[in-house]
């Protein structure tokens, strides 16, 4: 049965709503936090296994430093206070894929606490975000539910666990309530992730691939009357793998609490998941406070210390963050806020830069890749990275255009055999003969054949009407199989004009 919703412009006028991201993002370090088993996307099931991430009677975990450094880089860049002493905790809770029942997280004794974040949104409007905590713990397996709907759990008859990722590093970092975003709740949480995406990505610490659960959110949404009213009774929806997820979960719940409390009836306090194909929240199970997950001192594990001088080591490495770079590259590109805005918003900044390094214009490489290509990746269904082009593709194909070897129709031409994959554009250059008409006598013949067959449209040329010069252009290139130079076309015809 639907759920009764209010129009979104409705309920934000009479409900302020408090937003919450939980973000977990998923390290890529080459071994996992507590053993030595190898971290990859996509092996085989449960193959990258110990007996520590199968939680073997016996077997004693042992932090992983390259973690704790990539932690402490997060923490730095989030603007936290990193704590000298830190502690992990055991988490209690049954996880049918974690394999020793319990998780082992931070949890009074974070690594890092008390930051912010500074979001910029579509209008160039800053918003800073306050985190409460970015603490390390490790990640469960993955269940897989056979004989149901696209791999629900409900209707399966029985399910499958792969045990790869258990005991892979995260990193969970959680804000405070997020007060006062009024209306713009969805876009400064997709700006937030964006922005989060970004900064664990300039520092190395993680793919960040959403589509591949590097990162995924778990989204609070509560509503109250006033801004000066307590906290209403919050939905927490859990792992939600897109931007656009997260967006259109806190507009839904948004819509969802507001008819509830328009009616007079009471938010439940409970887990929620987002449905991609219904663009709905269902309900789960009712939300479970710490005091539920027994947390104490993993006994197996000594608490962490953190030396000042071990973090001013790590300061000293850190990179440019992505605010500076943007502005940096805007500046040497040249380009105006609105078209580094559509750069940014079409998440094709390190594509551009790659393909400016590779030799290309940074006009030129935007051109490319917020054009064709991105309307090839949004046929496809795919982000512009997915794409079976490199930058140095896009870079070869402009310098072919450059060098008048190609004309803006072959030049697409070519970038699609490259999508279909028949080779770099060179070899598809050379499989298809695309080439421009170099050759000036059958270009001249082309030309003379065109004005002879349109005297109509050469009389107006001669007139200085230069509106039908396209008649003339199309038909040398019908003629040419679409491999005239225009611009050497438009100059033989003027020559002839007024010869």
């Amino acid at each position: 049965m639907a759920e009764k919703l209010m129009k979104y412009a409705d309920a934000v006028k009479q409900f302020d709503p408090v937003i919450g991201l939980e973000t977990h993002v998923e390290l890529s370090t080459n071994t996992k936090l507590f053993c030595p088993a190898h971290v990859e996307f996509g092996g085989d099931p449960n193959t990258q296994l110990t007996p520590v991430s199968l939680g073997l009677p016996g077997s004693l975990p042992v932090l992983n430093e390259a973690a704790v450094d990539y932690a402490i880089k997060l923490g730095l860049a989030l603007h936290c206070e990193i704590a000298e002493w830190s502690q992990f905790s055991r988490k209690n809770y049954f996880y049918p894929d974690m394999p020793r029942n319990y998780q082992i997280s931070q949890y009074d004794k974070p690594t890092n606490g008390n930051g912010y974040l500074d979001v910029e949104l579509d209008d160039g409007t800053i918003f800073r975000v306050p985190i409460e905590r970015a603490h390390i713990e490790d990640d469960a397996g993955k269940n897989t539910h056979v004989g149901g709907a696209d791999g629900r759990i409900e209707g399966a008859d029985h399910s499958l666990v792969d045990y790869n990722r258990a005991g892979v590093p995260l990193i969970e970092i959680v804000t405070k309530p997020i007060e006062g975003v009024g209306d713009r709740g969805p876009e400064i949480a997709g700006a937030y992730m964006r922005t989060l995406r970004d900064i664990v990505r300039a520092l190395n610490i993680s793919h960040a691939r959403m589509e591949q659960g590097n990162m995924r959110a778990d989204v609070n949404v509560s509503l109250r009357r006033n801004p000066t009213d307590p906290f209403g009774t919050r939905s927490e929806t859990k792992n939600v793998n897109s931007f656009r997820g997260i967006e259109k979960t806190i507009q839904y719940e948004i819509r969802r609490q507001a008819a509830i409390l328009n009616d007079g009836g009471e938010v439940l306090q409970e887990t929620r998941h987002w449905d991609e194909a219904s663009q709905t929240t269902a309900g789960g199970r009712v939300k479970s406070d710490a005091d539920d997950y027994r947390y104490f001192p993993d006994p197996d594990l000594v608490m962490l210390h953190i030396t000042k001088e071990h973090i001013e080591r790590l300061a000293a490495q850190m990179p440019e963050m992505p605010r500076e770079r943007r502005n940096r590259l805007q500046g040497e590109w040249g380009f105006s806020d609105l078209e580094m805005r559509d750069v940014v918003n079409a998440d094709a900044l390190d594509l551009i830069e790659a393909t400016v390094a590779s030799g290309a214009s940074a006009a030129g490489a935007k051109k490319w890749w917020l054009g064709e290509l991105s309307r090839e990746a949004n046929a496809k269904g795919v982000s512009l990275e997915e794409l079976p082009v490199t930058p140095a593709d896009v870079a070869e194909v402009e310098k072919l255009i450059a060098d008048g070897k190609l004309n803006d129709k072959l030049a697409k031409q070519t970038v699609s055999g490259v999508l279909a994959g028949e080779g770099t554009p060179a070899e598809v250059v050379a499989k298809h003969g695309y080439q421009v008409v170099s050759d000036d006598g059958a270009l001249v013949a082309a030309v003379e054949e065109a004005m002879a067959a349109n005297p109509d449209v050469v009389e107006k040329l001669k007139a200085g009407n230069m509106k039908p010069m396209g008649a003339i252009i199309g038909a040398v290139m019908k003629a040419t199989r679409g491999q005239a130079d225009a611009k050497a076309v438009n100059k033989i015809v003027m020559e002839r004009l007024h010869a």
